[in-house]
């Protein structure tokens, strides 16, 4: 079975243990990993590229020292290792541009503003790592406890 890794970026810890326990459950079939800031979350990635382990996800505030979720996003989405990786800017102080830069620039799958329901975070992560897993090509049925049905559905009526 592929190693499928979610990474929570925050540098305020309370709010990173909220977004990984929030997403506890995943753990049977997802690692979920934490980063206090963009430079931490890029070397967890590549270290993780370096094991052939994938990168499903990548959830980031934007507000954080050492340089802001949207540009980390943003060389994310540039990295062609990591096209396939879905993001979700999740942040309390994004202004409208910030979020326009986010869809525009990092092509950001997703957008939670703090506080966030938790059920939405999970539902909406189920869903992104679903399509990772269809459209990488994975094997589904190793995780098809975990996988969003309704994504599942539509991307088998597809073929």
């Amino acid at each position: 079975m592929e190693t499928i890794n979610i990474i929570c970026v925050d540098d305020q810890s309370d709010v990173l243990d909220a977004v990984t326990r929030d997403l506890r459950s995943l753990e049977q079939f997802y690692r979920v990993e934490g980063a206090e800031s963009a430079e931490d979350c890029l070397s967890l990635m590549n270290e993780m590229d370096e094991r052939g382990e994938s990168v499903g996800l990548v959830i980031s505030d934007h507000v954080m020292p050492g340089g802001n979720g949207v540009e980390l996003l943003q060389k994310i989405s540039s990295n062609p290792i990591f096209k396939e990786t879905r993001k979700i800017l999740l942040t309390g102080q994004a202004n409208h541009a910030d979020t326009i830069r986010a869809v525009n620039e990092a092509h950001i799958d997703n957008y939670f503003e703090k506080p966030w329901d938790p059920e939405d975070l999970l539902a909406t992560t189920k869903s992104l790592l679903t399509s990772f897993v269809l459209d990488k090509g994975f094997e589904y049925k190793d995780f098809l406890p975990i996988l969003d049905q309704v994504v599942l559905l539509s991307y088998l009526k597809k073929d």
